[in-house]
Order: structure tokens, then C-alpha cells, then sequence
């Protein structure tokens, strides 16, 4: 009997032991956290998509879900209340919410890196057909004189202070209106052309596939795109929940990795028929593919029978050789000047106190590094296609007294 046991049992005896061992180790572990992170139906919503479903996410090891959300307030208020680790948001929310335009004064939102450059719009109703067009600045004051003769001319943007308030309102000071003369609505992105459908404004400002579905559904036309107003300007961004940035860092970098694994992705031209098809689905933009896949493509249909504009090199880009991802600060201090060139603030910001506390360039400086991303220089003095001022981060004042409108 004994030498039954010790053949047969305590082998058992000890298999059954080291299950217990594991089982008690494995029940130990904390299961992995979910991270979420929030975005809106727009094509540069591509980093977030692409990065969750090739499967970029998973190889970083961050459980990530992804949450539809209806407007750029819901954002806001869901990464300041920590609903949201993190999301795909205007690059200059964060700046806006600060300085007290978009939100509560104080509010920190972190900018962890940039998404895309490029690959926004503004378009006009077909109201405009005729008046104006494709890039034609100089008859745009009259359009609009025009039009105001009988209505009122309003125009929609997205979010206070967001990037895509401000292409209208450097395109409308381009083509010397004055923005406080024209009506400026908040509407957010996914509903743009159903509102000018119903005749509730003249024109927006926003983010792909809207405005190319507004020129296919013949409601409105493209009269300029936002790469044409800034060659590469930034647009989207990753921004975190302040304390999710500052405590869960290990878990913000490995997101971080797997979005810029996506933004290569995504710059592979042939890649782009395949990011077209996943971004159309219902639980993403929800629109349809040809759009979406055109304008990422570079192939604009301006609308009104004017025909298809073609962008070689400055159409939505996503990395760019690592030019697009670097969230720089000077980029943070141009977006508080406009603030202070069209009025929306009175009194001039800390500038770069702000930006050095908003964006998290040391961060992503540790994890570009970590991927041989190359980290692009910081603080130099800039120009937008459509000014004659340079703007220089180290000093702003000039700029804002010279283009005040």
C-alpha cells in the first residue's frame, strides 16, 4: 500500500499543489485595467480606430475601449471628470478650457502628442454658388455682403476656442471680415450638414468627412481647406485626464506606442482604402466610404461644379516621418495668441507657463525615443500661408498688435 502511494499518489499529490499554487497567484494579479478613451466621428479619429483594431493596442499590452461621444463638451466634461482616461480632441481645447473660453478657468486637460496635421475644411452653402470660389479670398467680403441682404449670415464651428474656430476666424480675417460682424454657432461635427440642410447657417468650420459630404449631397462646397489657411498645422490630439496622466503614466506611454504604431499605419498610402472601410462603420464615423476615402486619399470634390482639387503633399498626414506626432509648446502659445488677436480673452496669458503645464512634451519626448521616433524642434518662429507676420513663441505681442482684426 505504501509503495502504491508513493508511485502513483504523490505525484498526483504534488500536480494538484502546483495548480492550487498558480490558481492562488493568478487570483492574486489585479486583472488588467481598461483604459477608455473617447472620440468623436470624424476621419482623424483614425489613430484611435486603426490602433484598436490591427490590433496595435493589444501589442502594447493596454486593454483600451473606445467611446463614441456626441460632442466636443461631452469630451471636456468626461476627461475633466475622469469618465475618460483619454481622447482624440482638438489640440487647442485644452488651452481653450484653461484660459476660461470653452470651460471653467484652471481646468488641466494634458497634451500627451499630436495625431494629424492637415484635413479640415470650411464650407460654404450653395447660397455662396457662384459668388465665390475655390480658394478666391478676395470675393468673399462681397459674398457675404451679398447674402446679408437678405438674412443674416451665420457660421458654425465646433467648440469655443477649438482648432476649427479658429481657421474660420483667420480665414474670414484673410479675407477681411471682421468674425463680430458675422453670426458664430456652436455645432458639434457630426451634425454640420444637417444643419445646413434646414438653412440654420451660411458656413462651417470642421474636420473630414463632413465637409466632402456636404459638396457630394450638393447642400454646401468646400471653399477652402485648413491646410491651405497653415501647411501642417496641428489639428487632433491625444489629451488626458489630469490624473490618469500623472499616475498611470506606464499605462498613458504604452497608448501612446501603440497610436504612433497606428500613425505609421495610417501614412502608408495603400493602407488608406482599408482605414476608409473600418472608419465608415456605424460604431465609428458613420459615413460613407467614398467620402472618407477620397479626402484621406488627397482628392477633394470641391462641389458647385468646380471640379476636384488634388493635395500631393499636404493632405491629412498622421506621422510624416515623425513630423506630425510632437505636441509642441509654441503650438500652444499661437493658438492663446488668437485668443487674444480676435478679442475671446482681454487680458494677454502666461503663455508659455500654460503650455509647459498643458502639454506633456518630456513624456513624449521618453516614448518617440523609445521607438526611434524622431522629436521634431520647438520654439521657433513661424508662418501661416494665409499671414505676412511671423509669429515668434518667444514673443507674441508683435504678432498680435500687427494682425489684430
Amino acid at each position: 500500500m505504501n509503495i502504491y502511494i508513493q508511485k502513483y499518489c504523490k505525484p498526483v499529490l504534488l500536480w494538484c499543489l502546483c495548480l492550487l499554487i498558480l490558481a492562488s497567484g493568478a487570483a492574486a494579479r489585479p486583472p488588467k485595467r481598461v483604459i477608455k478613451l473617447g472620440f468623436i466621428p470624424l476621419t482623424d479619429c483614425a489613430p484611435l480606430v486603426i490602433a484598436k483594431e490591427m490590433g496595435f493596442f493589444a501589442k502594447y499590452g493596454v486593454d483600451v475601449q473606445l467611446s463614441k461621444e456626441a460632442s466636443w463638451a461631452v469630451i471636456r466634461d468626461k476627461i475633466l471628470n475622469g469618465e475618460l482616461d483619454a481622447a482624440h480632441c482638438l489640440f487647442s481645447m485644452p488651452f481653450s478650457v484653461y484660459t476660461g473660453i470653452g470651460g471653467k478657468a484652471g481646468s488641466e486637460m494634458k497634451i500627451a502628442m499630436i495625431l494629424n496635421n492637415n484635413g479640415q475644411a470650411i464650407t460654404l452653402s450653395k447660397d455662396f454658388c457662384g459668388l465665390v470660389g475655390f480658394r478666391d479670398l478676395k470675393k468673399v467680403a462681397a459674398a457675404i455682403k451679398s447674402v446679408k441682404a437678405h438674412k443674416e449670415v451665420t457660421f458654425a464651428m465646433t467648440f469655443p476656442g477649438g482648432t476649427h474656430d479658429i481657421w474660420l476666424r483667420n480665414w474670414l480675417a484673410a479675407c477681411g471680415v471682421n468674425s463680430k460682424s458675422v453670426g458664430i454657432i456652436t455645432i458639434p461635427p457630426p451634425q454640420m450638414v444637417a444643419n445646413m440642410r434646414v438653412d440654420n447657417m451660411e458656413g462651417f468650420s470642421v474636420g473630414e468627412p463632413w465637409n466632402g459630404v456636404a459638396a457630394t449631397q450638393g447642400i454646401g462646397f468646400t471653399q477652402i481647406s485648413s491646410q491651405d489657411i497653415w501647411k501642417n498645422h496641428p489639428e487632433k490630439a491625444l489629451v488626458a485626464n489630469k490624473a490618469f496622466a500623472e499616475t498611470d503614466k506606464e499605462d498613458l506611454k504604452n497608448v501612446m506606442k501603440a497610436l504612433i504604431e497606428a500613425c505609421k499605419w495610417l501614412d502608408v498610402m495603400s493602407n488608406r482604402k482599408k482605414a476608409a472601410l473600418l472608419l465608415s462603420k456605424p460604431n465609428y464615423v458613420n459615413a460613407p466610404v467614398q467620402v472618407i476615402e477620397a479626402r484621406l486619399m488627397g482628392s477633394t470634390e470641391i462641389g458647385c461644379d468646380m471640379g476636384v482639387q488634388k493635395y500631393k503633399d499636404d493632405y491629412m498626414t498622421f506621422y510624416n516621418n515623425g513630423i506630425v506626432n510632437t505636441p509642441k509648446l509654441s503650438y500652444g502659445i499661437w493658438f492663446m495668441a488668437q485668443y487674444m488677436r480676435f478679442g475671446m480673452i482681454s487680458t494677454a496669458p502666461d503663455y508659455n507657463a500654460i503650455a509647459q503645464k498643458l502639454i506633456m512634451d518630456d513624456l513624449y519626448t521618453e516614448v518617440a525615443k523609445s521607438m526611434g521616433v524622431p522629436v521634431q524642434e520647438d520654439m521657433k518662429p513661424f508662418k501661416t500661408n494665409l499671414e505676412t507676420i511671423v509669429f515668434d513663441p518667444k514673443n507674441p505681442a508683435p504678432y498680435i498688435a500687427g494682425s489684430k482684426k
